[in-house]
C-alpha cells in the first residue's frame, strides 16, 4: 500500500499572520521581536497592502491572489513562491531571492526589483516514500508569463533563463539587467531603458521595443524580428553637427542671442537633434529654443530657462528639469516618462499686457514623472498620461484637464 507523502503547506488564519508581521516589524527594529518565518505558509489572497517583510523567510509560499500593494520585502526570501496574480504594484523587493518563484500574471507596476534574482530554480524536498521530489507550481517556477512590470524599476535584476512571455515591461527600468537567455517572446519593452543590459541568446520575438533606450545593450545571439530595433533609441554620437557647425556652438549662438535681446547670436531652430552629446544644459538660458522631436534623454536640466521653448514631441524621458523654467512652453506631444520636474515652472508666461502664453502639455506622456511642487497654473493638459506621477505640492489650479 503506497503512503501520500504529507502536504508541506501549513495553513494559518489572518489574525495569526498579523501577529507574526508586527513582531517582525518589532525585530526590524531591534526591540526583540521574532523574524517572522512563512516558509510553505498559505496566504494565498490574503490582504497584506503596506506591510513590512524585509529579510522575512517565504520560501515556497503560496502568495497567489494576496494584496501586497506597497508592501516592503527587500532582501526577502521568496523562493520558489506562488504569486500567481498577485497584487505588487509599487512594493520594494530590491534584492529579494525570487528564484523560482511564480509570477504568472502579477502586477508588479511601479515596484522596484532592483538587484534582486529572478532566475529559475527549484526546491527539492525530502520524500519519506520517494527520496527527494521537487515542489511544483501549477505553473512553471520563475515564470513572469503575462506579469505586468509596466514603471517597474529592474536595475541590475538577475534574470538569466526567466521565462516572460507576453509580460509588460513598458516603461520599465531594466539598465544592467542580465536577460541573457531569457526568454522574452512577444513582450511589451516599450519605452523600456535596457541600457547595459545582457541580452545575450535572449528570445525577444514577436516582443515590442519602441522608443526602447538600447544603449550598450548586448545583443549577441538574440532572436529579434526585422525592424524590431528600428524605432529605439542608442548610443549618441560623441558629437552632434548642423550644417558641419558643432552643436554646442550653435546652442552658444542662442544663448548669446537670448543674453542680448537679439542683437546678437541666432535664434536655434534645431529639428529633430540630438542633444545628449552635451550631456547637460542646467542652468542654460534657452528661452525660445525651437527644437521639436528633438532627443533630451537623460540630460541635466535642472533650472534651464526654456520660456516659450517649442519642445513639441521631444524625447525627455528621465531628463532632471528640477526647477527649470519651462513657462509658455509647448510640449504637446513630448515624452517625459520619469522625468524630474519637482519645483519646475510651467506656469503662464506673460507676453504683453494682459496676455500670456499658456505651457502646453497635451497629449503628453508624464508617467511616473515627479511633479511634486512643480507650478502647472493654467497649463493645457488635454489627453496627457500622467499615470504614476507624483503630483504632491503641484499647483494645478485653472489647469486644462480632461473633464
Amino acid at each position: 500500500m503506497s503512503v501520500k507523502a504529507p502536504n508541506l503547506i501549513k495553513v494559518i488564519d489572518a489574525r495569526l499572520a498579523h501577529q507574526m508581521i508586527e513582531d517582525h516589524g518589532r525585530y526590524l527594529g531591534g526591540r526583540s521581536g521574532r523574524r517572522a518565518n512563512f516558509a510553505y505558509t498559505d496566504l494565498s489572497n490574503m490582504a497584506l497592502e503596506g506591510v513590512d517583510l524585509s529579510d522575512a523567510e517565504l520560501t515556497g509560499a503560496r502568495l497567489n491572489g494576496a494584496v501586497l500593494t506597497g508592501a516592503k520585502l527587500n532582501g526577502a526570501v521568496l523562493f520558489g513562491c506562488d504569486l500567481r496574480d498577485a497584487d505588487l504594484r509599487r512594493a520594494s523587493l530590491i534584492k529579494a531571492d525570487l528564484r523560482g518563484a511564480c509570477l504568472r500574471g502579477a502586477n508588479l507596476a511601479q515596484a522596484d526589483l532592483s538587484g534582486c534574482d529572478l532566475r529559475e530554480g527549484l526546491i527539492a524536498l525530502q520524500d519519506l516514500t520517494s527520496g527527494f521530489r521537487i515542489l511544483k507550481h501549477e505553473k512553471k517556477a520563475g515564470e513572469l508569463s503575462y506579469a505586468v512590470l509596466s514603471g517597474a524599476t529592474l536595475q541590475g535584476a538577475q534574470m538569466g533563463g526567466a521565462l516572460a512571455a507576453a509580460a509588460d515591461f513598458s516603461d520599465a527600468d531594466m539598465t544592467g539587467a542580465v536577460l541573457s537567455s531569457a526568454r522574452l517572446n512577444n513582450a511589451i519593452l516599450d519605452g523600456a531603458d535596457l541600457s547595459g543590459a545582457q541580452l545575450h541568446q535572449t528570445d525577444l520575438s514577436g516582443a515590442s521595443l519602441r522608443r526602447a533606450i538600447m544603449n550598450g545593450a548586448e545583443l549577441g545571439g538574440a532572436t529579434v524580428d526585422d525592424g524590431a530595433l528600428d524605432d529605439t533609441l542608442k548610443a549618441p554620437a560623441p558629437i552632434f553637427y548642423i550644417d558641419d557647425q558643432p552643436l554646442h556652438e550653435v546652442v552658444a549662438a542662442h544663448e548669446q542671442w537670448c543674453v542680448s535681446s537679439g542683437a546678437a547670436g541666432v535664434a536655434g531652430r534645431l529639428r529633430e537633434v540630438d542633444f545628449r552629446s552635451m550631456k547637460r544644459l542646467a542652468g542654460r538660458k534657452l528661452t525660445a529654443l525651437s527644437a521639436p522631436h528633438s532627443i533630451f534623454f537623460g540630460m541635466d536640466l535642472r533650472r534651464a530657462q526654456l520660456q516659450g521653448a517649442d519642445l513639441t514631441g521631444a524625447d525627455l524621458r528621465t531628463a532632471d528639469l528640477r526647477e527649470a523654467d519651462l513657462r509658455g512652453a509647448k510640449l504637446v506631444g513630448a515624452q517625459l516618462v520619469r522625468a524630474k520636474l519637482a519645483g519646475a515652472n510651467l506656469g503662464p508666461l506673460p507676453i504683453m499686457e494682459g496676455r500670456v502664453a499658456r505651457t502646453d502639455l497635451s497629449r503628453a506622456s508624464l508617467r511616473y514623472a515627479d511633479l511634486s511642487d512643480c507650478d502647472l497654473r493654467r497649463a493645457r493638459l488635454l489627453e496627457a498620461d500622467m499615470a504614476g506621477a507624483i503630483l504632491e505640492g503641484a499647483n494645478l489650479k485653472d489647469a486644462e484637464l480632461e473633464a
